[in-house]
């Protein structure tokens, strides 16, 4: 996916509530490393640092500790060891205290900060811990204080739950839990990451989770409790936003993608990273895991659908043709067969393509040999896939910029079953229910379509959020 294009969908995800707050966008100015001259700062230096290493365990949905560092006020207050820091006094300070030493008590479930990190953070507070947090960014936003909409958000994630009660619905800073059938909704999941990217549930249906961030400033991902809509944990990671977030079969793993052209993968009992796989020369943008969870398939902006083991990492091959022009695009989309390693992939040519995972003869330059199928093009870049429950059907989400589409395709025959209309902007997210019987969509319009399966009618079409006009300030 062209940068423009995906800056352009962050952008356009904000605006839900852009005049609530103008945190989204300053982020993006954050930097982490010391300044030559002049005092440390801690919006620009020390905000950052514990954003994308702290604050996945120390947030308002999960505070650790009783210790929440997304604010000034917030760090300073400290949690139940006591006050955050004393200005001027770094040695004295718990903060410096659990992120120093040889073996630091934070971060937890991750590698320590460095040298460098740690200096910033103690040279800020031996300087006296200013806050010069500028007062128009100051983050209001929490699970007590859920978003306010001024239009309907661009919805990016969509997940249908493994019982068929809910659908999951990506917003801003949240995470919207509805009921299946769009009848209402049942709970606002509130994290830090402005952007929710991928919806996932886990396969008994227990935890649900989300990948996104906050653009140039860190990707996270969220495991909820569905059952007690409670976060469960979290891990934030990378220095951008994450994407395409996949739990292998077994539920024990989960995998993602990012905009550091890595693909890593998380134990999902304590979020603790236990592979990076960087063989990708782009943005990853989905993942996968093998039947048996033994292989990780990677999909990315550099045109590839690659293979990798989980158990050390390796690079095993390229799933798709490495020939130029083989592929006119980058990968965006990317599901596996719900039974068999059978990988549906999309992207910027616009045509649904189904590949085998295994190579079995020798690569030949110029093959594209483990393609199976390919389907009728869609207008624009297919941006989401999601096959029934058999893998008999799938449905396809696509986006021309000023336009949208999406379809039902009978996987083996690559018959074109329904044009599922109403559409009138792109469409970046799809999801078949747990019995097959809906389909539902959702993208640029900021509403969610429901519509049955088998007919292609549409059933129900909701805004997942309350939309409050905004009013005018006086002059």
């Amino acid at each position: 996916m062209p940068t423009g294009t995906w800056n352009s969908l962050r952008i356009l995800a904000g605006m839900g509530i852009v005049f609530l707050s103008a945190t989204a966008g300053s982020n993006a100015q954050a930097e982490e490393k010391p300044a030559d001259t002049g005092p440390v700062s801690f919006y620009r230096q020390v905000r950052p640092i514990l954003q994308r290493h702290c604050t996945g365990c120390h947030q308002p949905a999960k505070a650790g500790g009783k210790l929440v560092l997304t604010s000034f006020a917030a760090t300073k207050a400290g949690g139940e060891q006591g006050v955050g820091f004393e200005p001027g006094k770094p040695d004295d300070s718990l903060l410096v205290e659990f992120i120093s030493g040889e073996k630091p008590t934070m971060p937890k479930n991750a590698p320590p900060l460095s040298k460098e990190q740690v200096g910033v953070i103690s040279r800020w507070i031996t300087e006296g811990a200013k806050d010069d947090t500028p007062e128009k960014v100051q983050d209001t936003i929490s699970p007590e204080n859920p978003p306010v909409y001024h239009i309907a958000p661009v919805i990016s994630a969509l997940a249908y739950s493994p019982d068929g009660q809910w659908i999951a619905v990506s917003g801003f800073r949240e995470i919207l839990l509805h009921k299946a059938d769009g009848s209402g909704l049942a709970a606002r999941l509130v994290g830090p990451s402005q952007y929710i990217t991928s919806l996932a549930f886990s396969p008994d249906g227990k935890l649900l989770a989300g990948t996104g961030g906050n653009p140039a400033l860190f990707g996270e991902v969220q495991f909820w409790n569905v059952a007690e809509k409670k976060l469960e944990r979290s891990a934030t990671v990378t220095t951008d936003t994450v994407f395409g977030g996949r739990f292998s079969d077994d539920g024990t793993l989960f995998a993602f993608g990012g905009a550091d052209n890595s693909a890593r993968i998380l134990r999902v009992s304590d979020a603790e990273q236990i592979l990076k796989f960087d063989a990708h020369a782009d943005w990853v943008m989905a993942t996968t895991f093998s039947v048996d969870g033994k292989h990780m398939i990677t999909i990315s902006r550099d045109r590839s659908m690659k293979l990798s083991i989980v158990e050390s990492g390796q690079f095993v091959d390229n799933i798709t043709s490495i020939t130029p022009g083989a592929l006119k695009g980058g990968l965006l989309a990317l599901r596996r067969h719900p039974k068999k390693d059978e990988l549906l992939i999309g992207g910027s040519d616009g045509e649904p393509k189904l590949y085998k995972m295994i190579r079995t003869q020798a690569r030949v330059i110029g093959d594209d040999f483990n393609k199976l199928k390919g389907y009728a093009p869609m207008p624009g870049r297919v941006f989401a896939l999601d096959f029934n429950s058999d893998g008999s059907r799938f449905v396809a989400g696509s986006s021309t910029g000023a336009s949208g589409a999406a379809r039902i395709y009978s996987t083996e025959d690559s018959k074109l079953l329904h044009e599922l209309k109403g559409h009138t902007r792109g469409v970046f997210a799809v999801a078949f229910s747990s019995d097959g019987k809906r389909v539902a969509t959702g993208g640029f319009e900021g509403k969610v379509r429901i519509f049955d399966a088998e007919s292609g009618n549409l059933l129900n079409e909701f805004v997942p959020v309350a939309v409050t006009p905004a009013v005018a300030a006086a002059n």
